[in-house]
């Protein structure tokens, strides 16, 4: 059975100005790009497309959601903003003044979630095995009442509420590997027991004073919201150190009937918005972990939602990695840097990392 693959060019036409990064332009600062501007996902479809990756996959087709499917997450009133400063002509931010979208980025956000919903419905119906869905903007930061972190709608957990009530789904786990804590999803399924939300981040870094050990659920949810905040520098070894001994476990008990990861490639060593050290070999390597577990507890179903990830050079070999794997086909390319980056010190699994994943393991009882 084959791996889906969904990305509409729409995708990168979703505007986000002509910051400097973060930085407003102005007298004092040369208009650039935003962090989070199309090239990263632009250059890894080119890649898929030339390394000939994509004649093995299915490709899927995106349909924007429905209203009535992004309402189920987000709250009325800010799909109505969302809506309303897509209209105007410079379009609007999604809430925290550092996520600005242009005209026309409603339409746009609801194909990237539309596309986390086919790609599910195609995983879930068995028509693929697994599935990547290559969109943008992302969404793993979106709350209920506020975009926030470049995310406009949640996508991730649109698609999961969408395989709840329209597909007979009931358990969900998510296993988000952005560099930044997945706190949108996490405080959408805060209280749900039927929904693991598992986030392996860089400690401290975005959003603050959030994504701690401490923080696990409330309510009927308590025990089902863990968090891996790993200290900045952690590379291939800490990651798979984490997967092996608290992603694996956590998903043998909790016995997910779908997958989803909401897959940021932030954790890169070239990233300029985190501190990790991790390679196309880590995420690899962390795949064929979640597929090995996956085959386990539910039939090898995955969804992969894209998220982060801002080096346009390193991004697309880092998802080539992924996809490679997921689809287990070999396309032969491979980027000159990795071998150098791999090798570099402290890219094995440090004692103060392994005792920071030790916490978790102790939390949890895995």
């Amino acid at each position: 059975m084959t791996t889906g693959y969904v990305w509409e060019e729409l995708y990168g036409w979703h505007d986000t100005g002509t910051a400097a990064g973060l930085l407003t332009p102005g007298l004092d600062v040369q208009p650039y790009q935003h962090f989070e501007s199309a090239e990263t996902k632009v250059r890894l479809a080119s890649l898929l497309e030339v390394s000939g990756l994509t004649k093995s996959l299915n490709r899927i087709s995106a349909i924007p959601a429905t209203e009535e499917q992004v309402l189920r997450v987000h709250t009325k009133e800010y799909l109505e903003r969302i809506k309303a400063e897509s209209a105007q002509p410079k379009g609007g931010d999604c809430g925290d003044g550092t996520s600005p979208f242009g005209h026309g980025s409603y339409e746009i956000a609801l194909l990237a979630a539309g596309g986390a919903i086919e790609a599910t419905r195609a995983v879930v119906n068995g028509t693929v095995r697994n599935a990547y869905a290559l969109i943008r903007p992302p969404g793993h930061h979106s709350r209920p009442t506020t975009g926030m972190g470049f995310c406009i709608f949640a996508n991730a957990a649109i698609a999961i509420k969408f395989a709840q009530a329209e597909l007979g789904v009931k358990r969900v786990a998510t296993v988000d590997w952005d560099v930044h804590h997945g706190n949108g999803t996490q405080e959408i399924f805060y209280s749900d027991p039927n929904v693991l939300t598992i986030s392996l981040h860089q400690d401290g870094l975005f959003p603050a004073n959030s994504g701690h050990i401490a923080d696990s659920g409330e309510g009927d949810g308590v025990g089902f919201a863990i968090n891996v905040p790993l200290q900045p520098g952690s590379g291939n070894g800490a990651y798979l150190e984490a997967i092996q001994r608290v992603v694996v476990p956590a998903l043998r008990k909790f016995k997910p009937e779908l997958i989803v990861v909401p897959s940021g490639f932030d954790a890169s060593a070239a990233d300029p918005l985190g501190r990790m050290q991790v390679t196309p070999t880590g995420y690899r390597a962390m795949t064929q972990e979640l597929m090995a577990i996956a085959d386990e507890v539910c039939d090898g179903k995955i969804i992969m939602t894209h998220e982060g990830g801002y080096s346009p050079f390193y991004v697309p070999y880092c998802g080539l990695a992924v996809l490679e794997t997921l689809s287990g086909v070999k396309t032969g390319i491979e980027d000159s840097i990795t071998p150098t980056w791999d090798a570099l010190p402290g890219q094995e699994c440090q004692p103060e990392q392994s005792a920071r994943i030790g916490q978790v393991v102790s939390a949890f009882n895995l």
